[in-house]
């Protein structure tokens, strides 16, 4: 089995998954996976309350996926080891818990991940750098050749595509006086124009809508893939 979810925001909203609101986990195992379309938030301090959670999710029935948002400490999520993990590159933050790198392609019951973290945060002005945002939050170049060339192994055909922002026109879908960004453009004018997909699921919006039939935002919403 295999759930995907909206930004857990460790310690805010990852209540979500407990086995009040998430019953379904009771019949997971660690061969079932729970993704995270960013902001995940259990990267950032190193604190006992950071811990505390991490151990929890540890212990859960199912595997822990996430992708990175833009509130993340990138800094230190790159300085966990990379292994080679279902197919693809991620950083193993633990036993049970990864993160699925950018650019990458991963296979979960013979269906075909592509994942591309990152976003812009548009609260800089209230943060602090290298504190509480980092520049990582968006993506180098090395990690967008990094996407296009895993995208061509695969002859730019996946099943389900999870990624923390949206392409430029279901953005404004959402909300119209969104900023668009390098991070959009490319999932517009390269992704969602050149790859074949039956499913993009995106966080970061703070809200659960199907925007269409191949598109869906997440928050709180907890869905299986199909």
């Amino acid at each position: 089995m295999i759930y995907v979810t909206g930004d857990t925001h460790i310690p805010i909203d990852i209540k979500r998954l407990n086995t009040k609101n998430f019953p379904e986990q009771k019949e997971m195992t660690k061969d079932d996976f729970v993704i995270i379309c960013g902001d995940f938030g259990g990267v950032w301090d190193g604190s006992n309350e950071e811990k505390y959670w991490l151990k929890w999710l540890e212990e859960k029935n199912f595997m822990t996926l996430f992708v990175d948002g833009n509130h993340e400490n990138h800094k230190m999520l790159n300085s966990f080891p990379i292994s080679d993990f279902c197919g693809g590159k991620a950083h193993k933050i633990s036993d049970s818990i990864y993160h699925l790198m950018r650019g990458e392609i991963y296979i979960f019951e013979d269906k075909k991940f592509f994942t591309m973290g990152g976003a812009e945060s548009h609260d800089k002005a209230w943060r602090r750098i290298n504190i509480s945002w980092w520049p990582e939050e968006m993506p180098f170049e090395e990690e967008y050749e990094n996407a296009v060339n895993n995208l061509n192994k695969y002859n730019w055909d996946v099943d389900v595509i999870i990624s923390h922002c949206c392409p430029d026109s279901i953005q404004n879908k959402i909300n119209s006086n969104f900023k668009h960004d390098k991070l959009t453009n490319f999932f517009e004018h390269v992704v969602k124009e050149d790859c074949t997909y039956k499913k993009w699921y995106f966080g970061h919006y703070h809200v659960d809508v199907n925007v269409d039939e191949k598109h869906t935002c997440l928050y709180n919403w907890i869905i299986k893939v199909k």
